[in-house]
Parts: C-alpha cells; structure tokens; sequence
C-alpha cells in the first residue's frame, strides 16, 4: 500500500492543478453539507442531490437551478449560496492563500505556481502579494459599488430598504461572479424595464469575466493617466488587448445576431429589442440571467447563444468556457495556415508554440468532453417532455461553460441526467486541460519513430 501511494498517488499530490482541484471540490462537499442543514431549508425538501447540484452550481458560478433559490431556502441558507458563489468566483487558492497571509504565513511554490496559472498567466517574478491584494482591493470595491447601484435602483422601485440591500449585495455578488443565481422565480424578466438594474448588471458582468490580469492593467493605466505622472502610461499587454477586443466583438455580434435572428414576442418596441439582445449578448458568455424566456427563442438564437456559452469569458475571470483568448488564438492560427505561414501573429506578437498546443488540446478536450455529455443526455432524458435535441444541446454546454441559462430543462431533468451535469460543472469551471493535468500529469518520451505520409481531404 505504502508503495502505491508513494509511486502512484503521490506525483499526483504535488502537482499545482490538484491544489486547485481538491480546493473546488472539498468546498462543493462543505456547501452541499450546510445546504441539507434544516435551518437552510424553508420546507426540509431540498434532498442529498439537489443540494449537490446547487452547490456544485454555486461554486462554480453556473446558475444552473433544479430548486427555486429564493423559495426554497432560507435567508440562511441563501447566504451560503451568496458565500459559495465568491468562494468560487475568486478561485478556492485565492481565498487559501489570503488565510495563509492573515497568518503571516508564506505560500509553498506549488500553491503559487498554480495561482499564478489560474490568474495571472506570467511568471513567478510577479509581486504576488501585491497582485493578490490588488485583486482584493477590486473585488470589494466594485462589488460594494454594484451593490449600491442596485440598491438605489431597487429602492426607487419601492422594495423596502432591508429587502432590497440584501438583493442588492446577493445579485451584486453574483453578477461580478458571473453566477447568474437570482433571488426572483423569473430571474431577472420582471425588472427589465429599469435601464439602471440591467446596466449595472452587464457591467457587473463585463467586469467579472474580463479577468483579473485586464482589470489591474485597466486599473493602472487610468492611475498613471490622472495621476499625471510624468512617465508615459505603460502599454496594455497582449493579453489585455487581446481579451478587450475580442469580448468586444463578441457582445457586438451577439447582439446583432440575436436582433437579426429574432427574440421572444415580449419585446414590441425598437429599445426593447436592443435592450434585450444586449443584455442576453452579454450574459450568454459568462452569466445566467436571462430578461426574455430562454424557452421561447427562435432556433437560430439559440444555437448563437450556444456557441456564444462554449466560448465562455477569459482566463483568470469568473467565467467559464474554452475562453476568448482561446477563440482569438484559434482564428489566427486558422488564418496563418491559410496562407501558408508558419508563425501565428497576433496583434502583431508570434505566439508561443507551447500556447497554440494548449490552446489545441483545451479546444479538443472541451468538444470531446461537450460530444460525449451531449450522447449521454440524449440516452437518460429520452422520452421527458422539452428534451429535444436542441433543448439538451443548450443545456450541455450551458453547464460546461458555467452559463446558467436554461430553456427549462434544469429540474425535469432526471437523476442520472443532475449528475451529469454537475459533473460537467465542474470541469467547466476548473477547466478541462486543468483538469486532465491534474489527473494525467504528462511523462515526456524520448522515443522517436520514422515519420511517413498519410493522405488527407
């Protein structure tokens, strides 16, 4: 036993992703326990898998609901699923390695090489205290600024002040994280005519999902610009630009496409069709909310809001996906072997051949893993009402790219179809290469074979 655990488990114990891993998973087991606390529950109905599945959604700032959050449990119970989102939404070694600074402690390098990979994306020469507590400093500030906003908003609506304060903080939190839980039976359908709800919203939203690496070099270039120091601002990294302009695009076209393919019979006027497609533009990548019936889209729409889930937000954000860098890393390698070029440019910097090799196998393994989930629903969903092809394609990958939109399928789902999906969850958020890495830690060959010619096309 000594001798298994020692040349079979134990390699798999030091790498960076199983800290990251294990970290997400032993907080989902906590959540799911504190979620069966009756005392958590407004009807004690809540069962084992439920939980399971609201905690797994929470953690991995999904959405996904198989009980109505605001009915089905408590106050108490609400504010561990607030307290799951942004354990989640910041990232399990974010918040262990905030204990171990409280203690005066000092990271192991494992524990900082994997929280450089999941939010910095540079290396280790990188002040991490002061990165990290930047981070901090961001989360609290725009979340605290969210949740005054739709306070505000919600109060001018007439909801008492403590009920509207808590919904504040609750949907504040979740948009940031890009969770899309809501405390309304309706998510968020019945305040879509308040411009100021649904923009501070998507701007919640916008700002979780760029990533924390974009918003501390957002964050210094507006410092050095007012502060009027006299070295010229810095120029945003490659990474930064690249995740501004592609997020931008994506949420153009995804309202454009949503107003050319069509939307719900709810929106009557000009405005509200814009309004509309905007907003599920730019929460189909990353959040949940939903201010039209997902269920009554037209096909067209849906599949565009399917692509736009698989796509997800950007590396190191709250969101989940192959990620928009993955996208924009994809396009140019597509254009370079189109025209016969070797190096892939981007925005006028040659990509890193160990980048376009991840970015390969983390695009494969997310269809494979997408083509698989979508054969095993098609088999345990047979024969229930709305679960058509389109409706478990919608729903499969809502799940993998931690979305939380859903066209009603969630809670007729059955018990083999639930489990599957919190699966899926949680590759989403920990991300399949992470995941595979974690569990299949690569063992370099020397070997060599003769190469020989194949035919393709």
């Amino acid at each position: 036993m000594r001798a298994f655990f020692r040349n079979r488990l134990l390699p798999y114990s030091k790498l960076p992703q199983t800290y990251f891993v294990g970290g997400f998973a032993a907080v989902i087991l906590l959540g799911t326990g504190l979620l069966l606390l009756p005392w958590a529950q407004t009807r004690g109905e809540v069962g084992l898998v439920d939980a399971l599945f609201t905690a797994t959604s929470a953690v991995c700032v999904t959405g996904l609901v198989v009980v109505d959050t605001g009915t089905a449990f408590t106050p108490f119970g609400q504010v561990i699923i607030l307290f799951l989102i942004q354990l989640g939404g910041l990232g399990i070694m974010t918040f262990a390695a905030l204990a171990y600074l409280m203690l005066g402690r000092r990271l192991s390098l494992a524990s900082q090489a994997a929280l450089h990979d999941a939010f910095f994306q540079r290396d280790l020469g990188v002040a991490f205290r002061q990165r990290f507590r930047q981070i901090l400093l961001l989360v609290g500030l725009t979340e605290l600024l969210g949740t005054l906003l739709l306070t505000a908003a919600l109060v001018y609506r007439g909801t008492p002040v403590p009920r509207a304060l808590f919904s504040a903080v609750f949907h504040a939190v979740s948009a940031f994280c890009n969770a899309g839980f809501s405390l309304y039976r309706d998510n968020l359908m019945g305040l879509r005519d308040s411009p100021m709800v649904l923009a501070t919203v998507m701007s919640l939203i916008v700002l979780g999902g760029l990533g924390h690496l974009v918003l501390a070099d957002l964050l210094e270039q507006g410092r050095r610009r007012l502060g009027r120091r006299p070295e010229s601002p810095l120029p945003l990294s490659l990474h930064s630009r690249v995740v501004l302009r592609t997020t931008a695009a994506l949420i153009l076209a995804g309202t454009l496409g949503l107003l050319l393919f069509g939307l719900t019979p709810g929106e009557t006027t000009w405005l509200q069709r814009l309004s509309a497609a905007l907003f599920q533009s730019v929460t189909a990548r990353t959040a949940g909310f939903n201010t039209v019936d997902i269920g009554l889209l037209p096909p067209a729409s849906l599949l565009l809001l399917t692509l736009l889930m698989f796509i997800g937000g950007s590396p190191g954000s709250c969101a989940g996906g192959v990620k928009t860098t993955a996208l924009a890393i994809s396009l140019a390698e597509f254009r370079a072997k189109l025209k016969g070029e070797e190096e892939v440019v981007l925005l006028e910097r040659r990509v890193p051949k160990p980048v376009l090799d991840r970015t390969v196998v983390l695009v494969r393994l997310a269809v494979l893993w997408n083509l698989l989930g979508l054969l095993i629903l098609l088999t345990t969903e047979a024969g229930r009402g709305g679960a058509g092809f389109q409706e478990v394609l919608f729903e499969q990958i809502s799940a993998f790219g931690t979305v939380g939109l859903s066209t009603g399928l969630t809670d007729k789902l059955s018990l083999a179809g639930r489990l599957w999906l919190i699966a899926t969850m949680f590759v989403g958020r920990v991300g399949p290469l992470t995941l595979a890495l974690g569990i299949l830690p690569g063992r370099p060959s020397h070997v060599r074979y003769p190469a020989d010619r194949i035919l393709i096309g």
